[in-house]
């Protein structure tokens, strides 16, 4: 993973880490730090990231090179999934999501 040019974490946040998974994600993180694209969606606000995370060193770690070169974008607007697959064909044809970034 340290070679891919753009990693996707999606959903970051939603299951718990055990301390092998913490390891990874510290050593994935780690190489991709300063190097390598990586975008993380979440829907768990960034306040509640460290205790996710669950060690609070291993926290601290991931979390200063996440946050150390960021840009944050904060997405409005309703769910796509809450809508009849007809609807959102429909919408398709304009803009689905605004994206606001604050850095």
């Amino acid at each position: 993973m340290a070679k891919t040019d753009v990693l996707l974490l999606d959903d970051w946040g939603m299951t718990g880490l055990d301390s092998q998974t913490r390891a990874d994600l510290l050593e994935i993180i780690d190489d991709r730090a300063a190097s390598k694209a990586t975008i993380i969606t979440s829907q768990l606000p960034i306040e509640h990231w460290h205790a996710w995370v669950g060690d609070a060193t291993i926290a601290d770690a991931i979390l200063d090179r996440v946050m150390q070169r960021n840009h944050r974008f904060t997405l409005t607007g309703e769910s796509l999934r809450q809508k009849p697959k007809a609807q959102q064909k429909a919408d398709q044809s304009g803009p689905i999501v605004t994206a606001a970034p604050t850095i």
